[in-house]
């Protein structure tokens, strides 16, 4: 299964270029699907290419609710590991 991710976009690098954040990790992609995208914006991405820029309180959003499943599935993982 693959899953198309909100990062933000921190440095733009040529002409269809960016580097993004991914969950503290930089990562290069590939804008050559999506136009007038800036340093800061939200970008949907899937096997390194933007899809479609996003609204930052949704990206947001969606990152906290990513981060909740994260904790709950780590939270469930070591439950009565000791």
């Amino acid at each position: 299964m693959c899953l198309a991710l909100p990062c933000r976009i921190v440095e733009l690098r040529g002409a269809d270029q960016a580097l993004i954040d991914v969950a503290g990790v930089g990562k290069e992609i590939s804008l050559a699907l999506v136009e007038d995208v800036a340093v800061g914006d939200y970008v949907i991405v899937h096997v390194g290419y933007a899809l479609t820029r996003l609204d930052p309180e949704g990206a947001e959003k969606t990152l906290a609710l990513f981060a909740e499943l994260g904790a709950a599935a780590l939270q469930e993982a070591t439950r009565g590991v000791a």
